[in-house]
């Protein structure tokens, strides 16, 4: 029988997999970090590894190099689980010898059994004892109640999840110096870690989208605790608000698709909106930028956006006065606005008036700050268009 190691954190993705593959044949064991994996590995002899990249005390890239170095591994096949916003940590595991790596947001069981059966085959036929001992086949109706047990199972256990989050948002908000919020804010990283993992085994697409978007949010914050500000922690605190919504808007299933969207992207200065523009790819948004405030309205008159980002500050017509004037358009009257301004103004504008505009982000942002942001906003028009 092929055997595959499951190195995984999190105990509930783990035993989907497991259990999984049972049914297809295959045997398998688990290691919940990435030093047991490597223990695991050596007296386990498994023809394939599936590994997470975020791992405790090992991450995923270290283990696959570890795997590479040693002479009876070198060429075990390794099927990652990526998250897609950390892409500098997926080009070090490709790197490192990665053989496949997958998306947690977009990849179902289903989908990793059929990278599993390209990669070493498919399991061993299971058959039933008795006289006509006819094999056991995994059909696509039990594939689908599969499925849904398992979207039954994770729609269920959402309320305890938005009041863990909401209750880990809190303790992070509420610290009371440097050592406490680091701590807190690698607690609320590793929980949205997990609705990243869960919600992607249980085809919910949305969420899992915007789960790993502020799973790398945290994760760069966690990195890089300077970077902690009002604007970085309001965004954290909307995108936990914002999971809320789509636990109780987001989880049908005519709705687990990634929308399109058009975005409009208004800054005189070229490098921001090169910023902008490269934050919003790292999400799959398309977007428009344009310098002069004038060249912005006439666009915003012709043509249909999701969502606009201006800078407050430009020359001609500031942004706030570009926003007045773009509520004037009827088809722009709800449009979500997000100002773009310095972080030394951040609290005076967010405590103003915000002339038309739904949200601030301050300058300089984190990419995956204003991948955030944007996803807030896009994925709320669409699972709940305005009226």
């Amino acid at each position: 029988m092929k055997k595959i190691l499951i190195i995984e954190d999190d105990q509930i993705v783990a035993n989907v997999y497991r259990n999984k593959l049972a049914h297809e044949g295959y045997q398998s064991e688990v290691a919940f970090d990435g030093e047991s994996g490597l223990k695991t590995m050596r007296t386990f002899q498994p023809d394939l590894i599936m590994l997470d990249l975020m791992l405790p005390k090992m991450s995923g890239v270290d283990v696959i190099r570890h795997v590479r170095s040693e002479k009876d591994f070198e060429k075990l096949p390794v099927i990652v689980f990526s998250n897609t916003y950390l892409t500098n940590l997926i080009q070090e595991a490709w790197k490192a010898g990665a053989t496949k790596c997958l998306s947690k947001a977009n990849t179902s069981p289903k989908d990793l059994l059929d990278v599993v059966r390209m990669t070493i085959g498919a399991g061993e036929t299971i058959h039933i004892s008795g006289p006509e001992r006819k094999p056991t086949v995994i059909s696509a109706a039990q594939d689908v109640n599969f499925q849904n047990e398992l979207q039954k199972t994770f729609i269920e256990s959402l309320p305890a999840t938005i009041a863990m989050l909401r209750n880990g948002l809190m303790q992070f908000v509420k610290s009371p110096d440097e050592t406490i919020r680091l701590k807190n804010i690698y607690e609320l990283y590793r929980r949205v870690h997990a609705l990243n993992g869960n919600s992607g085994l249980a085809g919910m697409v949305l969420i899992a989208h915007m789960a790993a978007a502020l799973e790398a949010f945290l994760k760069e914050l966690y990195e890089k605790p300077k970077n902690i500000n009002a604007s970085t922690s309001r965004t954290v605190a909307a995108a936990v608000d914002f999971l809320g919504f789509l636990f109780e808007h987001g989880t049908a299933i005519e709705k687990q698709e990634m929308p399109a969207a058009k975005i409009l992207v208004v800054d005189d200065e070229e490098i921001s909106r090169r910023a902008i523009i490269y934050a919003l790819e790292k999400a799959h948004l398309q977007s428009t930028s344009v310098a002069d405030p004038d060249d912005a309205f006439r666009l915003i008159s012709e043509n249909s956006y999701d969502l606009v980002f201006l800078d407050v500050d430009m020359p001609g017509m500031t942004g706030f006065e570009l926003c007045a004037k773009l509520r004037g358009v009827p088809m722009h009257k709800k449009t979500p606005v997000v100002f773009v301004t310095a972080l030394s103004d951040f609290d005076n504008r967010t405590s103003s008036m915000m002339a038309g505009g739904n949200d601030f982000i301050a300058k300089p942002f984190l990419f995956i700050e204003l991948t955030v942001k944007a996803l807030i906003h896009v994925l709320r028009g669409k699972v709940q268009p305005a009226k």
